[in-house]
């Protein structure tokens, strides 16, 4: 009895052993098996992703180009106020100076009057005497 059961716990003993062999030879193999499945399985989102996200690196450095050289434009605007300030003043001048030689042309149109014309003549009336 006593060899029998004996042999009972060794048989569970190299059986557990052996299930434990079975399963530590063959669990790296399985995890690296289901390691590459996902792997295989995620690859192409993850590239799509990554190609999506340099499209959209791409579009944003264009914007943000376009953005900066807006608020540039806009700075040396607000700075140019100073040169258009110059050309009102100088619009102004040129005005007022056409307006003084408008008037003086007219001035002096006024002061002198055309003289008759030489070759026009009284018409011609025939005598008539007898």
């Amino acid at each position: 009895m006593e060899d029998q059961e004996m042999q009972l716990k060794v048989r569970r003993v190299t059986d557990k052993f052996t299930e434990s062999m079975y399963v530590l030879a063959n669990e790296p193999s399985v995890a690296l098996y289901r390691l590459q499945e996902h792997v295989r399985r995620s690859l192409p989102e993850l590239v799509q992703h990554k190609t999506d996200m340099q499209s959209w690196e791409e579009q944003s450095q264009g914007a943000i180009y376009t953005v900066e050289y807006a608020c540039s434009a806009v700075k040396s605007m607000t700075n140019s106020s100073l040169y258009f300030k110059n050309i009102d003043g100088l619009l102004r001048q040129t005005i007022s100076m056409k307006e003084q030689i408008s008037s003086s042309q007219g001035r002096s149109l006024c002061d002198v009057k055309p003289p008759p014309s030489p070759l026009v003549s009284a018409p011609h009336v025939p005598s008539t005497s007898s």
